[in-house]
Formats: C-alpha cells, sequence, structure tokens
C-alpha cells in the first residue's frame, strides 16, 4: 500500500480547468488499478491532495436542484460568477477567493475502504484544524460538512464537502470558509438546507483576514496524522 500524498498548491484556478485536472488524475489511477488487475500486477497507485482557491462559482451536485440556484445567467454575469453541474455527491455551493479547497485524489485501497469513514475522516481533519483557532465546531447529523452552534438557531456552516468515488478512487473533496465573501452565498440555498446560516473563520475570529498558509499548514498536519499518510510536496505545479 503506498501512503504517500503528493500535495500539489495551485494557487487560484479556474474551476473548470481544475475539474478536468482532477479527472485526469482519477482517471490515471483507475487505469492503473484495472491493468494492474488484469495482467497481475502490484504497481503502486498514486495519490494526491490539490490545495487551492477558485474565482467566483457556483456547482451543483448529482442529487442537487437547479432551483436552489436563485440567479440567472444575467446576473451571474454581472457578479462575475460561473456555474456547473458536476459530477460529485450533494447540493448546491459556492467557491470563491478566501475560501481553502481541498481536492484529495486517493487510492482507498492504500488507506481503507470505507467511504463513509472517509468523510467523517475528513471533516474531523476540519474539526481539529478550527480548534487549533480556539473554535468549536461540530458534525450535524445527517448533515455533511462542518458547523458551529449546531442544535441552536445560531447554527451555521463553515466548511462544505462532497465527493466522488469510483472502485474506492476519490475526487472533489472540501471547502473551507477561512475570508470568503458571504454575501455570493445569499444567492443560493446552501447545500440545499433552508434557514441556516453560513460563516467562514475571519467572521468567526473578528478578524479581517486570517492567513490562508497557516491555516492550510494546520490542516495539512491534521491531514497526515489522520490517515497516516505521509504528504510529499510537489516539485512543480502540474497545472498551467
Amino acid at each position: 500500500m503506498n501512503k504517500k500524498i503528493e500535495i500539489q498548491r495551485l494557487g487560484l484556478k479556474d474551476y473548470k480547468e481544475t475539474w478536468d485536472y482532477q479527472e485526469k488524475l482519477f482517471r490515471e489511477i483507475l487505469d492503473l488499478k484495472i491493468c494492474n488487475r488484469r495482467e497481475n500486477l502490484e504497481e503502486e497507485t498514486p495519490n494526491y491532495l490539490l490545495m487551492l482557491e477558485h474565482p467566483h462559482v457556483y456547482t451543483l451536485g448529482k442529487s442537487g436542484k437547479a432551483e436552489h440556484l436563485l440567479l440567472s445567467e444575467a446576473d451571474l454575469e454581472n457578479r462575475g460568477a460561473k456555474y456547473y453541474k458536476i459530477n460529485r455527491g450533494g447540493d448546491i455551493t459556492y467557491h470563491g477567493p478566501g475560501q481553502l479547497v481541498g481536492y484529495p485524489i486517493l487510492d482507498l485501497d492504500n488507506f481503507f475502504t470505507d467511504i463513509h469513514k472517509y468523510l467523517r475522516l475528513l471533516e474531523e481533519t476540519i474539526i481539529l484544524t478550527l480548534r487549533d483557532f480556539g473554535l468549536k465546531p461540530e458534525r450535524s447529523e445527517g448533515e455533511t460538512g462542518v458547523w458551529l452552534d449546531v442544535g441552536t438557531p445560531y447554527a451555521r456552516k463553515i466548511c462544505a464537502m462532497g465527493v466522488r468515488a469510483s472502485r474506492w478512487v476519490t475526487m472533489h473533496g472540501f471547502a473551507l470558509n477561512v475570508n470568503a465573501d458571504l454575501g455570493y452565498f445569499d444567492h443560493i440555498i446552501p447545500c440545499g438546507i433552508q434557514g441556516k446560516a453560513v460563516t467562514s473563520l475571519n467572521v468567526e475570529l473578528g478578524r479581517k483576514e486570517v492567513s490562508l498558509n497557516e491555516v492550510e499548514e494546520k490542516l495539512l498536519r491534521h491531514f497526515a496524522s489522520i490517515f497516516e499518510a505521509k504528504l510529499v510536496r510537489s516539485v512543480s505545479e502540474k497545472i498551467s
């Protein structure tokens, strides 16, 4: 089993370009697994974790409803945002600058073969990261992601998650609001959940801005520990 995970920091990248890149890595791992099985080989499959931000974009998962986007095409253009229907689970969400996005493209055969456990460990990674900043994050029963003040009228989501998996290979992932412009969430029903708010780390800490690099370093440390993985830095960006 290969527990090395290559970290690729991609900066601010277009959503569709990154989605295509995810698909490329995802397909390469799947093809290698199929070849190994067909040829009775044992070549190690690679694992990746892409860390980045996106320009303003709304994405709708396979189980989502288009009416949860409250903007017309003209409204999207006026706000400089794009919209895509994509192949992850979940409903609609927003990505934008100031949001730390992580796309683990893992062969879970290298770790464990349990999607429920995988999602819970992603949540645990975010929970531990936010605790480092003095917050008290929680899970909300029946709602994937990470929340604050669950079970109160002030419940609010700080991290959304949605994944796709095939033959135990994963893609898509999590989006943690660090310095996010929360106004963009006003134009959707986030994750299809009515009546609950969205927040960002800088808002919760009462700061104008929180260092994305600091958040990322803490997150990666917890990710490596929770998945019992060795993180390897990419020597160069693999996406133009």
